[in-house]
């Protein structure tokens, strides 16, 4: 059951899109989200969860700021931040610089196997002592609050997970600020819990990944989907490392299918596929915020976006 924090009604979206979390591998996201808008294609209604509510939260306050244009510009910026530090190696807490001094390249395969053992040998209280977020602090530089409230903003929609129930909690306009955007990408085994109004959130990919609901009332006409997380991978997993990456993976794309499942006949929808680009990194991948490493994905969405658009 989806929980959306009531808002206003709004009249029919022509165009919706629906941004999948995944870390850094959000990097894919905003290269098919950039190329999408270099096309000229605006939206009525947008949702995310974890870096793909990030980006959906900067595409609005740039959109409603300067058009298609403003709102790549926006997501740069955002994206420009992530890369300049090497974001979540820069974690000040004694394991974790540990963990991070010995899985530096965090898209080998020893990287993972590293870090699971981490996870297996410290609690998050141990791992980051004292709770920091590195994310909120990029927020706080580029995150413009009154930008998503204007009149003319996009309807914005952002996920996160209940702790207590498990139900997927869906952030409006008029309530989204720095705190909402980081429950909707709390990892669990990093970070704690994020508390607004008493209640407690984690992910939103756990609930939703991301919350279609939203955006379909009023129906749009078209549904443009941007995944972040591969549907398929060739052989079946045989190390404990590999076998709970891919548990990862299927459990974060179930909420979405069951939402495809329903999804009207009239809508169209224009589905941008990273089974090709994201299928061969491992889960540890999704904490690389290496610059090339980025770069590396923004280009594959730009060329995965421009693939859909040719068969349209």
């Amino acid at each position: 059951m989806v929980n959306i924090m009531p808002s206003p009604s709004s009249p029919r979206a022509s165009t919706a899109i629906a941004l999948q979390g995944g870390g850094a591998h959000g990097a894919f996201t905003w290269g098919a989200l950039d190329r999408l808008l270099e096309a000229g294609i605006t939206f009525d209604a947008i949702t995310g969860v974890s870096s793909g509510a990030m980006i959906a939260a900067m595409a609005v306050q740039g959109m409603v700021n300067g058009g298609p244009q403003g709102a790549r510009e926006a997501v740069s910026a955002l994206w420009a931040k992530v890369m300049e530090g090497n974001l979540f190696g820069n974690i000040p807490a004694t394991p974790l610089d540990w963990m991070w001094g010995t899985t530096k390249a965090l898209s080998q395969d020893f990287a993972w196997t590293g870090l699971t053992q981490a996870l297996r040998m410290f609690d998050p209280g141990q791992l980051n002592p004292l709770g920091q977020n590195p994310l909120e602090l990029l927020l706080r530089e580029v995150l413009d609050v009154k930008s998503l409230r204007k009149p003319g903003a996009a309807r914005l929609y952002v996920g996160a997970t209940d702790v207590e129930n498990g139900e997927a909690v869906v952030f409006t306009n008029e309530q989204i600020g720095v705190s909402e955007l980081l429950a909707s990408a709390c990892i669990p085994m990093m970070f704690p819990a994020v508390q607004i109004k008493g209640r407690s959130y984690w992910d939103g990919g756990y609930s939703c990944n991301p919350p279609l609901a939203p955006v379909l009332s009023p129906l749009p006409e078209r549904l443009i989907l941007i995944r972040a997380q591969p549907r398929q991978r060739r052989g079946v997993p045989s190390s404990t490392a590999d076998i709970v990456h891919r548990l990862h993976e299927i459990a974060f794309q179930a909420p979405l299918s069951a939402e495809l499942s329903m999804l009207p006949r009239q809508i169209k929808l224009l589905d941008i596929c990273a089974d090709e680009a994201l299928g061969r990194h491992p889960l540890s991948s999704k904490l690389n915020t290496d610059r090339a490493f980025i770069e590396q994905l923004f280009a594959a969405g730009r060329k995965a976006a421009a693939t859909a658009l040719q068969t349209t």
